[in-house]
């Protein structure tokens, strides 16, 4: 026996039931893409890593809102029942996790774009840039 079938696979529909679930907590960068570039726009994509990042470079069409942000007053500009999908570096950086778990505490539905940045970029697509505000 290997070490990859010393524990036996899940079976059939334990398998299903998980994998399936796994989609309504995440989503990948091609299918953000494929939804920025061609519609519908039924969700808010946040780039969750804080601005200076942000103004680097970032998914075009995302918003700056660093997950340290994410409280009610903030997200009382968008409609109840408003799905965001949150980002941050890469899979190395648990930022959209930490803004993942802040919206569902807010009540709001979210999903994870598990790739970040990194993943966006190994997939190909370009980043846009943006200045940062000065400091008043």
């Amino acid at each position: 026996m290997s070490i990859v079938t010393d524990i036996p696979a899940a079976a059939s529909a334990d398998a299903l039931a998980h994998f399936t679930a796994s989609f309504t907590f995440e989503t990948d960068c091609w299918d953000v893409h494929h939804t920025l570039s061609s519609g519908p726009l039924d969700f808010v994509l946040l780039d969750v890593r804080g601005t200076e990042k942000y103004a680097a470079g970032h998914v075009p069409g995302a918003i700056d809102l660093a997950h340290r942000k994410i409280i009610g007053s903030t997200m009382a500009a968008y409609p109840d029942g408003t799905l965001f999908v949150v980002y941050c570096a890469g899979p190395h950086c648990n930022g959209a996790a930490r803004a993942a778990v802040r919206l569902a505490k807010l009540g709001r539905p979210v999903k994870v774009m598990p790739g970040g940045i990194t993943g966006w970029l190994d997939e190909g697509f370009a980043l846009e840039t943006s200045e940062v505000a000065a400091a008043a």
